[in-house]
């Protein structure tokens, strides 16, 4: 039985998944975060912790084992309380159980479980395709303290100089402003009288191709014989996401490449943050979409994973 990845399925859309007797894994949202030291960026995310007090079965592990292996739900509790005792046993004997993708469990020596969360998987699906980063730090530089600094120490004087008057640069002064008018009137009267002039032309070509479309006739002699196509609409609420890209052209190099390989792939749209998502194929069923999400996972994409949604 592969427990750690119908846990880890699960864990994408629930905020608690129990192992009946055992205990269980919780998810909690978290904003994302900027480290003050090294600049570090970190999206948003679900942080995981396990809790050995809850332990009753509420059927949600079972039936999902169920349905993924097409057994009857009795028997897949059955199976669940043998991997339940193989896990207890484990744990009693000193061995760490390490699930994939989720985390570490160890049994201390006052009879408690400690979980050590794992981070290679961000179960935040609203934040898929996103990724940490780190920032080169800004450097500001406060001029207004330096001028004033030295200010204290060299104060500055500025003394007017004195000049001869001189009457005729104010003659010059007075020439000068009349031609910069007389250009700007000019230059505005030249702009108007070119605007009309297109507002004429754009007015007469229009009149002219009104009366060439009234002049035309279409007569086709020989008409094609109508074609019918049949296209399939996909349909269903779960879709198994192959990728989300920031770029659309991206996006749909990824549809074409899904595409190419016989699936029945499209774009979904944008997420929330933006990112152009691009699913394999969409099911009617939870069955059909978590057994075709498994064939893919072992032969084309470990990253894929599946979407609850009703889409438009």
């Amino acid at each position: 039985m592969q427990l750690e990845t119908y846990i880890s399925d699960l864990l994408y859309r629930y905020e608690c998944v129990i192992i009946p007797q055992f205990g269980a894994f919780l998810t909690q949202a978290v904003s994302a975060k900027v480290h003050e030291s090294t600049n570090a960026f970190y999206p948003p995310k679900k942080v995981l912790s396990f809790n050995e007090q809850l332990k009753q079965n509420d059927g949600l592990l079972a039936k999902y084992i169920a349905d993924v292996e097409k057994i009857p739900y009795e028997t897949a509790v059955v199976k669940l309380s043998k991997k339940t005792k193989a896990l207890k046993s484990y744990l009693a004997e000193g061995e760490t159980l390490t699930f994939k993708n989720i985390g570490d469990l160890v049994l201390t020596n006052e009879g408690k479980i400690t979980f050590t969360p794992s981070y290679h998987l961000n179960y935040l699906t609203d934040a898929f395709g996103l990724s940490q980063f780190v920032s080169p730090s800004i450097s500001r530089e406060v001029y207004k303290e330096e001028v004033e600094a030295i200010e204290k120490v060299v104060p500055l004087t500025i003394t007017p100089e004195k000049r001869k008057s001189k009457p005729y640069l104010k003659y010059a002064a007075i020439a000068l402003i009349a031609l910069t008018i007389g250009s700007f009137t000019a230059s505005n009267y030249y702009v108007n009288q070119i605007e009309q002039h297109n507002l004429l032309a754009q007015e007469e070509a229009n009149k002219a191709i009104e009366n060439k479309v009234q002049e035309a006739t279409f007569i086709i002699d020989n008409p094609l014989p109508a074609v019918t196509l049949n296209v399939t609409k996909q349909t269903g609420n779960f879709h198994i996401v192959a990728g989300a890209f920031r770029f659309e052209e991206n996006c749909d190099k990824k549809l074409n490449q899904l595409k190419g390989l016989g699936y029945s792939a499209r774009k979904i749209g944008e997420n929330r943050y933006g990112l152009h998502q691009v699913i394999y194929s969409s099911y009617e069923t939870r069955a059909e979409a978590q057994k075709a999400l498994y064939d893919i996972r072992t032969n084309e994409n470990k990253d894929a994973w599946l979407l609850v949604k009703k889409l438009d």
